[in-house]
């Protein structure tokens, strides 16, 4: 647990006081200005004097700390003469009671004691009026000593005891003095848990960001994680697909051995499949095709026929043909050419027995 040095902010007449605590105990005590910890890690509390902070009591709005303060700060205006601009006003809770205590005190006071404090090299991380440190009595006033002057502290009020205001306030009530164990267990109490911190709003403490070079590293280890695993996962796809490709390609080469012809020796499967539907079907659109086109020209011209057909491995077709006239020879050329085939007589048609006939080379254009 970090130690907790106590500093009792001293007033016109009365000298710097300081208490140490670890744990649960006071570990030193003195006065003048403390050793400050060399590593810098001690908890440091400030206590200012009680005359110079006004306390009150009230239900504030508990939704956000800035809602608390805003309210406080319409009752402080209320309640001081004092401009509220020239006032600080800070919220604290205290157990799980409904009234919440406010400190007000004036802006220039504060600006004052953390002028001083920093003059000595000391942030506090808690300013804490004197009374705060006091126990919250049930019923009267609790009266100690803090930093060498007295201090009273009622259910909802707490000040410095002063003769004759003392006895006002507390309509002649006596306060019971605190024994020193118990004012003791008190202040280590408020240190560890302070009930309310006037360093909020404008005076709350810059806390410096300091680099965490651990996080860093668990953060870059963390991205090292990430990228590997992005990086396996890319590598596994690929894998995948690998031997998805391999997979298919096998079963490519299964289907190309069966369509070739029985006992054919397989080195490329796509080219030798080609090559046997070029030579089963023929050149250019193949000889069905071809075909096709023909007949059909032929039967779109009346009284033609054909007598020999003859197809090579360049896609060409040699029709002989037989026909009533050579005007029908035009016509079938212009069918057939229609089709999207050249047609090309070859020779000289020769009439025979009332028959024009002659070849005709049909090819792809």
């Amino acid at each position: 647990m970090t130690d907790t040095l106590v500093l009792f902010v001293p007033t016109h007449d009365t000298a710097w006081r300081w208490l140490r605590i670890a744990g649960d105990g006071v570990t030193g005590r003195g006065e003048g200005m403390p050793v400050l910890a060399a590593d810098g890690e001690e908890h440091l509390v400030a206590v200012v004097p009680a005359d110079a902070v006004t306390l009150h009591w009230a239900e504030l709005p508990d939704r956000s700390l800035a809602q608390a303060v805003a309210a406080a700060r319409l009752l402080a205006a209320d309640a001081s003469a004092t401009p509220i601009g020239e006032m600080h006003v800070a919220v604290g809770r205290e157990d799980a009671l409904v009234e919440r205590p406010i400190a007000v005190v004036a802006v220039t006071q504060m600006r004052d004691w953390l002028s001083v404090l920093a003059d000595y090299c000391i942030d506090p991380d808690v300013l804490l009026p004197a009374p705060l440190l006091l126990p919250r009595p049930e019923t009267g006033y609790v009266r100690a000593d803090i930093g060498g002057a007295g201090v009273v502290r009622g259910p909802t009020s707490g000040f410095a005891d002063e003769a004759g205001l003392t006895d006002l306030i507390t309509g002649g009530v006596r306060p019971e003095i605190l024994p020193r164990d118990q004012m003791e267990a008190a202040i280590i109490a408020a240190a560890h848990a302070p009930v309310l911190n006037l360093r909020q709003g404008p005076f709350a403490k810059v806390v410096a960001t300091a680099i965490d070079w651990a996080l860093i590293r668990r953060l870059a280890w963390l991205a090292g994680a990430v990228l590997a695993m992005t990086l396996l996962i890319t590598c596994v796809q690929l894998l995948t697909y690998s031997l998805a490709a391999d997979d298919l390609e096998r079963r490519a080469d299964v289907l190309a051995r069966s369509g070739l012809a029985r006992g054919e020796a397989v080195n490329d499967a796509d080219r030798q499949l080609s090559a046997r539907l070029e030579r089963l079907r023929g050149g250019g659109l193949g000889f069905s095709r071809t075909a096709a086109t023909v007949f059909a020209a032929m039967r779109a011209t009346p009284g033609t026929e054909i007598r020999t057909l003859s197809f090579d491995s360049n896609g060409a077709m040699r029709v002989t043909v037989g026909v009533q006239n050579e005007g029908q020879i035009l016509d079938l050329q212009r069918r057939i050419e229609a089709s999207g085939l050249g047609a090309t007589p070859m020779g000289q048609f020769q009439s025979v027995g009332g028959r024009v006939t002659g070849d005709i080379m049909v090819k792809p254009r």
